[in-house]
Parts: C-alpha cells; sequence; structure tokens
C-alpha cells in the first residue's frame, strides 16, 4: 500500500503541472482530494490493516493529502495571477502613458479686483483687516450715527438673522457695509490708523445691471491728529489714477452720510459710453464709485477716540463696480453667471 500511496502522489504531482484552466484544476481536485477518491479509500481502509502497518500507511497519507491540499492552494494561485495578466493584456493598457492633463484654473475678475486694490492702499500706508460678515446691529448702525428709526437705514434694505436679543429686538444682521468694522478697528488699535477693510455685503433689493442682493465692497479709514479732506481727496485720487489709468475723469461732489461730517461721494467717468449717457449710466455719463467724508466726532467717540484730538476720514466703494468701469462691462450679475466664457476673458 505504501507503494500504491507513492505512485499516487507522483502521478497527482504530474497532472497537476500539466493544468492550466479553472475546470481541469477543480476536476483534478475532485480526483486526489474528493470524498471517493483513492487517497480518501485509503485513509478509510485503515481499520483493515495491522497496528504497525496501520502507523506506517496512516503517516504517509496523511502527509500526501497534506503536500496535496498545498500544492493545489499553490496552483490556484497561480491561475489567478495569470488571469490578471491575460486580462490586463486583452485591455491595452499601456501604465507608460501620461496622464491627461487637468485644466489650468483662475482667479475670478473680482477677486483679482481685491488683490489690486489691496496692493495699491498698501502701498500707501494702509493694512488689510477682516470683519464679521454676521454683525450686531450696533456696530453695522448705533455706532456709526444711525440709531433705530434713522431714516437712513431704509437706505439700507437689511437682511435680520432670526435671532432675538433679552427684550425680543432682532440685533443680529448681514452686514449691510463694511463700514460696520470701523469700530472694531478703533477699539482694537491706537492712532495712528490706516485700515482698509474688504468681503461681502448684504442688501435685501432687486437685481438689475448695477444692483445684486450680495456684492463686495472695501472700506478704509484713517484716524490721526490733523487730518483734512484734502488727504481724503488725495488718497482717492491717487488711488482712481493707479486703478483706472490718468485718463479717466474724476467727480467730487457733496454726499449726506450720518457716520461722516462733511460727506462726499465720488464718481467716474462711465466706460462704456465715455460720458455721453448709455443704459449703465442713467444717461448721465458718470457712475459713482464710493461714498465718503471726514468721520463724525459722535463715531469717534464710540470708538474710545477724542474727536478734540484726532480726526478721521472713510470711504466705501463696491468693488464689482471697478471691473464694469474698468471694461466697459454693462451688467454686474455677469460677474455671478459662473459663464465660463465671460469669465475667461479676464
Amino acid at each position: 500500500m505504501i507503494n500504491e500511496l507513492e505512485e499516487l502522489i507522483a502521478n497527482a504531482l504530474r497532472e497537476l503541472e500539466m493544468v492550466t484552466q479553472d475546470k481541469e484544476l477543480e476536476a483534478w481536485r475532485v480526483r486526489y482530494l474528493g470524498k471517493k477518491s483513492q487517497l480518501t479509500a485509503i485513509l478509510r481502509g485503515l481499520a483493515d490493516l495491522p497496528m504497525e502497518e496501520r502507523r506506517r500507511v496512516g503517516a504517509l497519507a496523511n502527509r500526501i493529502r497534506a503536500e496535496l491540499e498545498n500544492s493545489y492552494q499553490q496552483k490556484t494561485q497561480l491561475l489567478r495571477e495569470d488571469q490578471l495578466v491575460s486580462a490586463v493584456g486583452a485591455e491595452s493598457l499601456d501604465i507608460t502613458l501620461p496622464g491627461r492633463l487637468l485644466p489650468g484654473g483662475r482667479l475670478h475678475p473680482i477677486t483679482q479686483t481685491i488683490q489690486e486694490i489691496h496692493e495699491i492702499f498698501v502701498s500707501m500706508g494702509f493694512q488689510v483687516m477682516e470683519a464679521p460678515e454676521v454683525e450686531w446691529d450696533y456696530y453695522n448702525f448705533e455706532a456709526l450715527n444711525i440709531p433705530q428709526h434713522h431714516p437712513a437705514r431704509d437706505s439700507m434694505a437689511t437682511l435680520w438673522v432670526d435671532y432675538k436679543n433679552e427684550r425680543g429686538e432682532r440685533n443680529m444682521l448681514l452686514r449691510t457695509h463694511n463700514t460696520a468694522g470701523d469700530i472694531r478697528a478703533m477699539e482694537t488699535m491706537r492712532p495712528p490708523i490706516r485700515v482698509v477693510t474688504t468681503g461681502k455685503v448684504y442688501r435685501y433689493e432687486a437685481s438689475d445691471a448695477t444692483h445684486v442682493p450680495m456684492f463686495y465692497q472695501i472700506d478704509g479709514f484713517a484716524v490721526d491728529k490733523s487730518i483734512t479732506m484734502a488727504e481724503l481727496k488725495g488718497t482717492l485720487y491717487e488711488f482712481a489714477r493707479r486703478f483706472f489709468g490718468e485718463e479717466r475723469k474724476v467727480r467730487f461732489r457733496c454726499d449726506y452720510f450720518p457716520f461722516d461730517e462733511p460727506g462726499v461721494e465720488m464718481a467716474i467717468e462711465c466706460g462704456v459710453c465715455g460720458g455721453k449717457g448709455c443704459r449703465l449710466c442713467g444717461d448721465s455719463g458718470w457712475i459713482e464709485i464710493l461714498g465718503a467724508g471726514m468721520t463724525h466726532p459722535k463715531v469717534l467717540e464710540r470708538g474710545g477716540l477724542d474727536p478734540r484730538v484726532y480726526s478721521s476720514f472713510a470711504f466705501g466703494m463696491g468693488i464689482d463696480r471697478l471691473p464694469m468701469l474698468r471694461y466697459g462691462i454693462d451688467d454686474i450679475r455677469l460677474f455671478y453667471g459662473s459663464d465660463l466664457r465671460f469669465l475667461r476673458q479676464f
């Protein structure tokens, strides 16, 4: 019987070497390791052998079974690897080819404008500051000399947050202008102060060629001893010259702002019609880009500064209108339409 077992393992390993397909491998397993295989029959017949021969034949049969099972596992792994290589070859996957390059992105024109504005004002000694977009009524209105029921609040269609204080009043809102950050700067900084604040502001109003509910604004202010209107005009004229070019005309006119005294507006000659009048400028030839003025003494007091010692100027402008004036764009909504044909021009 020992000779029979040695002949069995020799035949089994020789046949296993010739197996190339899963079906052949399964047939080999049934023939040599199945319940009706020759090896299983030998193991079942051990009880009929003498004790001494039973030990020798049983030990050899078990060793042969273990070797065949191990060989079967190895052959299974080899077949799987061969199948994977064949599948990869059939798909003609050339892993040496370079990957496809992703299209390069670019900065949005509003972002480009903000960066350019920052560079201009930083070169004039201003520093850039951030302020909260969700603001308290105090900083957005009260501290800027706009108390409750003041008519100036009607000009800023406010988006209020559904939050009430202990008196049942809504006093949290989406900021309507970046001037709300001026008081925060005065509370944390000491003169001389030169700061610009940039970011989104919100107005509850209908969209048209020059208005959207959310737009970008920059607000700047300076605090020092003996600051005058001449320094305000010099700062804004220098900005206009460097941003729009020396040939663009600039206009100053008196205006009213609760937090400035006196107040002015600055307008730029319309870049679409060249000052002749069109839909964008309302046939006036000019587009207002900012309001400015000398900071009201009450605002300085709210910021913890003595108006008898310090004076200040402030200005705020809509950033979206600046590239419109520079490039002759006649509809502000184009910036927010996600039309890549428009955005790629910049």
